[in-house]
């Protein structure tokens, strides 16, 4: 009895502690915690950003229509890559490309984070054009050396681009081919062996040491991405835009939420007594581990995001209610509270997880096929799930064990 009640303090304390660093943050020394609220990042809709608007420079050309689709594709998947899942890129009318970035103050940044649009060729000595900016595929920062000292662009083409640089690095062995984007020579790097299965690397740099060599790939390989899109694409204007939402809206909406997660703590209370202590302190383990694990991932917040949130509360909320319904039916079969915890958990259990799995599954699939907000959506709820499911069926197990212990037999304090 003793024991139970020292962990049930301990539990509590450290649920006030970690809702206190959460609020307030703490400094000791040079390490830093900041606080959630602004290490999460908001969302277009709640903290404002960048809009870019691109136009096509000819609508004229083949598959156009499906050359437009690939170039917005190509830009919402380097903005995902860059961490900016909240994105938005579609197109506007016919020849246009629209692209929103969340939580960047600077328009300067866009082309930091997606490249100024060009056009790439890899040209032979004589001019002949090897690739377009549509046959690459990818180009990323790697390492040459195995001492990882310097960096070089690593490549991968499209399959007609794999072909065509094959044919072409295969006569061209010991001979350059240059790159150049809008008609301006970035690089020429020597062919070393013929190049097959449509990946290669580019060095050449004459940095003397690793940040300089890693400055040298990185600033290439902006360079490559800018021009490998399906088409070629001009700015037509940049500018920031505010907060959809506003400081006060945001501060609404938090109010409103403090205000429904005290409305479910005493309606817990109320409905299921102990066991509803029990409740409440894994909803509010819940809620920390959800906004931590936010801040940890990196995860932009907006309002479907939110939703996600929200979403994730009810079923932590529903889970404890199928579970505590069971638990009530085991105590008046005439077992002991400890009994009625292990017979009740274990009868609802399949239950609860079934529900959440299905709904995990269906997070699972938007976050992998959907985009921009959807994405966004899916992420925050597979986070609220998975840790809706951990909380119900291992916290609220644990802590309803320890209130069992704690001697009280009186089963008007476990049930109506």
């Amino acid at each position: 009895m003793k024991k139970s009640l020292i962990k049930l303090g301990i539990v509590a304390l450290l649920i006030v502690v970690v809702a206190f660093l959460a609020l307030h943050g703490l400094q000791i020394g040079k390490y830093i915690l900041k606080p959630v609220g602004s290490a999460i990042s908001l969302g277009l809709d709640l903290k404002g950003g960048v809009s870019t608007e691109y136009i096509a420079t000819d609508t004229s050309m083949d598959n156009y229509e499906g050359l437009l689709e690939g170039t917005v594709g190509a830009l919402r998947t380097r903005l995902t890559n860059a961490g900016f899942t909240e994105a938005t890129v579609a197109t506007q009318g016919r020849d246009r490309i629209l692209v929103e970035i969340p939580d960047v103050d600077d328009p300067e940044e866009v082309a930091r984070i997606i490249g100024t649009p060009a056009h790439l060729e890899f040209r032979e000595p004589d001019g002949t054009v090897v690739l377009e900016g549509k046959d690459i595929r990818q180009a990323q920062v790697q390492w040459t050396d195995e001492t990882q000292t310097l960096c070089g662009v690593g490549f991968q083409l499209t399959a007609e681009g794999s072909r065509a640089f094959a044919e072409a690095t295969g006569r061209l062995v010991g001979q350059s081919i240059s790159i150049y984007l809008d008609d301006e020579l970035i690089s020429a790097p020597t062919v070393q062996t013929q190049i097959t299965g449509g990946r290669g690397i580019i060095t050449g740099s004459k940095a003397e040491t690793t940040e300089e060599s890693y400055n040298w790939a990185n600033a290439l390989t902006i360079q490559i991405q800018s021009g490998a899109l399906p088409m070629d694409i001009t700015e037509v204007e940049t500018r920031a835009i505010s907060a959809t939402l506003g400081v006060e809206a945001i501060k609404g909406a938090l109010i409103a939420g403090v205000i429904g997660l005290i409305l479910i703590l005493i309606f817990m209370l109320v409905m299921y007594r102990l066991p509803g202590v029990a409740a409440d302190m894994a909803l509010l383990i819940y809620v920390l581990i959800v906004f931590y694990a936010l801040a940890i991932s990196g995860a932009q917040l907006t309002l479907q995001g939110i939703a996600g949130i929200l979403l994730g509360i009810g079923m932590a909320v529903d889970a404890n209610v199928v579970i505590f319904e069971r638990f009530r039916e085991e105590l008046r079969e005439g077992r002991t509270p400890l009994n009625a915890v292990k017979y009740g958990f274990r009868n609802a259990g399949r239950a609860v997880a079934d529900s959440n799995i299905t709904t995990l599954i269906a997070a699972i699939v938007l976050m992998i096929f959907g985009t921009g907000t959807i994405k966004g959506f899916a992420l925050t709820l597979t986070i609220s799930v998975v840790v809706s499911l951990f909380t119900a069926v291992v916290i609220t197990r644990s802590l309803l064990i320890l209130i069992c212990r704690l001697g009280i037999n009186n089963r008007s304090a476990y049930t109506r």
